[in-house]
This record gives structure tokens, sequence and C-alpha cells, in this order.
């Protein structure tokens, strides 16, 4: 009971110091990940998918095996596995920093800045801004959101309650790489496959939770449950990633906007189909956005917290 406290304690105050302060600035632990990841790379890439999978196991099990004995070591020191806890999260977490950027694009909207907008997004996906006007750029901000929220805030949440600290950590490497090399450029087509698909295991339940969690929220933002559960269940099936569009289509629902389309990637355009039968969103809705964002993270939080203590019972 004293391990589940201390486990609940640390996802709780975890989540506190992201919300207080964002990423940590400096030192951050999933950069410092990501540079040893890249000279990993170096070491193992070979254009197949063998070569791929063998960086991905590596990379994701020395982190994960790491976290275990940390986990292991604060078994009967609670105090100790609350604080490592606590720290692990505020750094696995993204929402406070995925929120501050999606305000920024607001207010950039707003202005009819689209100079300041196009510098914005990059911080939010991947997408060639340099053409994109004041709709085009809200949607793709509110479809970040979206994504990012399973992502960044409840998928971690998820493995912590689920599997504890190397659950956490694990979750972060899975992500981290995906993000790294599990895209179709013709370096990763290959290579990037197993972390890619890695990605896509680790997030079915957690997208899925996230969008039944947007539309139990949905009312709080003057946006509408059944919208976002209907959009979901018809259209969250018709995007090319099995997890992301079911979160998109559901924000889509739950704002009552229309998301989907052509984006416009470096080296390569994809067309995709629409999710939501409303207008384009626009700057309130980017706002509204965020603000969903935020609760489904707080209902996250709460199952996450009862989960990590009814399992220890």
């Amino acid at each position: 009971m004293r391990t589940g406290l201390a486990d609940a304690g640390g996802l709780l105050a975890g989540v506190v110091l992201d919300s207080a302060f964002g990423d940590p600035r400096r030192w951050h632990p999933v950069a410092g990940f990501g540079r040893a990841a890249a000279a990993l790379e170096r070491r193992l890439y070979a254009p197949n998918r063998v070569a791929g999978l063998r960086y991905a196991g590596v990379a994701i099990a020395v982190p994960t095996a790491l976290a275990g004995f940390a986990a292991a070591a604060t078994r009967r020191r609670p105090l100790a596995r609350a604080v490592l806890t606590a720290a692990v999260t505020w750094t696995v977490l993204g929402g406070a920093s995925l929120r501050r950027e999606a305000a920024m694009m607001a207010r950039a909207l707003d202005g009819g800045d689209l100079a300041a907008a196009r510098a914005r997004l990059p911080h939010l996906c991947g997408r060639d801004p340099s053409t994109l006007d004041g709709a085009e750029l809200a949607r793709a901000t509110v479809e970040s959101v979206a994504e990012n929220t399973a992502d960044a805030v409840v998928g971690p949440l998820f493995w912590a309650a689920v599997a504890g600290l190397p659950g956490l950590v694990g979750y972060r490497a899975v992500n981290t790489l995906d993000a790294m090399v599990g895209h179709r450029s013709a370096r990763y087509a290959r290579f990037g496959t197993a972390a890619a698909r890695l990605d896509d295991l680790a997030n079915l339940a957690p997208a899925r939770l996230t969008a039944a969690l947007t539309a139990v929220a949905a009312p709080a933002v003057a946006g509408s449950a059944a919208g976002a559960l209907r959009t979901w269940l018809r259209d969250g099936h018709r995007h090319p990633s099995p997890n992301a569009g079911r979160c998109e289509a559901a924000m889509a629902g739950a704002l009552g906007v229309r998301l989907g389309g052509r984006n416009v990637y470096t080296g390569r355009v994809e067309d995709r189909p629409a999710l939501g039968a409303g207008a384009p969103p626009g700057p309130n809705d980017v706002r509204r956005a965020a603000r969903l964002s935020a609760l489904v993270g707080a209902g996250a939080l709460a199952a996450a917290v009862g989960y990590a203590l009814a399992g220890r019972r």
C-alpha cells in the first residue's frame, strides 16, 4: 500500500511540476536520450528492418531496464520512490508546453501575424508552414494538440499506472524513437519500421482513452460529447494513423470543426480524409482545444492515480 501511495503521489507531484514549470529548460533527460539514440543510430544504421529492430531494441531496453532497477531499489523506500516518480513524470510529460504553444499560436492568429504563427508551428508539428494561411495554421495546431495530448500526457500516465517507472520511461523511449526515425523518408522507410510499429502498439489504449476523455470533457468547453463520440466512431479509422485519427476525430467532433486535408512536409505531401463536418477551426478553437487538452489530462491523471492505488491493494 505504501508503494501504491508513493507511485500515486509521485504521479500527482510530477503533473503539478509540469503544470507549474513546463519542460525543464536545461539538461532535459529526454533530450539527452535523443542524443544517445542518435549516436547509437550512427553505429547501427543500415537500410533494412533487421537493423532498425536491433536499434529499437537496444535504445528502448537500456533505459527501461535502468528504470526497473530504480523501481526495485525504492520498493521499500516510499519517499525516495515518490520523489523519483515525480521527477521522471515531470520530465516525460509535455502537457504544459503543448498548451503554451497553442496559446501563443492563437494570439498570433488573432493579431493577423502570419509570420509569427508560421514561426511557431515547428514547435508543434513537422509540417512546412511557409505557405499556410491562418485557417491551415489553426487546423495544424488543433490536430497537433489532439494527437500530442495522447502522446505527451495520456500515454505516459497510462503506462506509469500500468507498469510503474519502467512503463513511464519505456513509453517515452518508444515515442521519442518514433519521432526520430519512424517516418517515411528515404532513409527511414525500412530502418524506422520497428520504432513506428512499437509506437502504434504502445498508443493503442492511450489514444482511445484520450478520445473517450475528450468526449466526456467536451461540454466544459462548450463542445459536444455526442459529436465527439459520433465523429470518433465514424471518422477515426479513416486517418492513416491507427491512433492519431481517433484523437483528432474526437477533437473535431467535440469542437464542431472540420479537420483533415492536405499536409505538406519536407519532401512529401499527404492528402488526409476530412474528420468532422463543421467549419475549419479558428483561433478561438485553438484555445478551446488547449483547454480541452488540460481537462483530458486531468481525467487521465485521476484514472492513473486511482489505478495505481487500486492495483497495489
